[in-house]
């Protein structure tokens, strides 16, 4: 990790917060591959289009694993990926979800749900949780199964789908599993890891108050929809695996959720890797805990989804 980060400060390379939007969307396009795994090749890859509340059409791509030709419809992740609710999208992210979906055995709906500054809070929550009814009234068309559903996602998608989770508690829609890398969860960002990672370790306190600029008014700030921790119960909601970086921001924050959540006797299982920071598991190739992070989630997926035991991960 810290040959990574050598060689970032090494590349000269501007901050995200340093570019206009539309800059860093093409930058973090661009590099988004350069430490990721190779995508596994998967027996179906599909671009599908959910409408969301207001018509707009939300891209998205279902990719589905090599399972047994008499297995019964595949369970599904639906993933929100990461960015800061600025950049990123399905092709950002598209590596691990087909690596998740292999080692896991389920498919994977990977949503590209609208950024900001063009579409501020709440669009994005709205488009998540739009995305998870379109998939419940769609699954069985897509040869899914709409009763083995999971949601997830990483940093700004983690907090996507524990919004998400929240509020198909509320609508009556059990789900199997949140699958949460480092998700954002609290209002103003003044833990102790906030100020002890700020500089230096790939996600900078500039940047997530550019990314948080672009997405929100301060005055919004206390809804529970974008800091998850000010929501007003838990219980109830599904089981949660979450992955936290040690060397992340985020990482107090995650772990604040995790309490919250037992609190709440929702079952949890919360690992945090040594030695890593935010965007590790888009680091495979380079960083051991990345693959270890994926098989982690996969088991949890797996048993959750009832797919059978873990996948080599070769």
């Amino acid at each position: 990790m810290r040959g990574v980060l050598d060689r970032m400060a090494r590349a000269g390379r501007p901050p995200l917060h340093a570019l206009t939007p539309q800059q860093a969307r093409a930058f973090y396009e661009a590099g988004a591959g350069v430490l990721d795994v190779p995508p596994h090749r998967m027996a179906r890859e599909e671009a599908v289009t959910i409408t969301a509340r207001d018509g707009a059409a939300l891209v998205a791509e279902l990719v589905v694993p090599h399972r047994p030709a008499d297995a019964a419809p595949a369970p599904v992740l639906l993933y929100y990926h990461g960015g800061g609710f600025v950049v990123g999208s399905i092709r950002t992210h598209a590596a691990l979800c087909r690596r998740l979906a292999h080692l896991a055995g389920c498919a994977v709906l990977s949503v590209d749900y609208r950024l900001a500054p063009e579409h501020r809070f709440p669009t994005s929550v709205h488009d998540a949780f739009d995305a998870l009814a379109w998939l419940r009234d769609h699954a069985a068309r897509l040869g899914l199964d709409p009763h083995r559903i999971a949601v997830g996602g990483d940093s700004a998608g983690g907090t996507l789908a524990v919004v998400t989770a929240l509020q198909a508690r509320d609508a009556g829609w059990p789900l199997a599993l949140q699958v949460l890398f480092y998700p954002g969860c609290s209002t103003w960002q003044d833990t102790p890891s906030h100020r002890h990672y700020a500089h230096g370790f790939v996600l900078e306190a500039e940047t997530i108050q550019w990314f948080f600029r672009q997405y929100i008014d301060d005055a919004q700030r206390e809804d529970w929809r974008f800091a998850p921790l000010l929501a007003p119960d838990f219980e109830g909601v599904a089981p949660a695996w979450i992955g936290l970086a040690e060397c992340d921001p985020l990482v107090d924050e995650g772990v604040m959720l995790a309490d919250a959540l037992r609190l709440a006797r929702v079952p949890v299982d919360l690992e945090i890797y040594h030695g890593v920071t935010h965007e590790f598991i888009k680091m495979g190739r380079v960083i051991p805990e990345a693959l270890r992070a994926h098989e982690d989630a996969a088991r949890a997926l797996r048993a959750a989804l009832g797919t059978g035991s873990t996948v080599s991960g070769a």
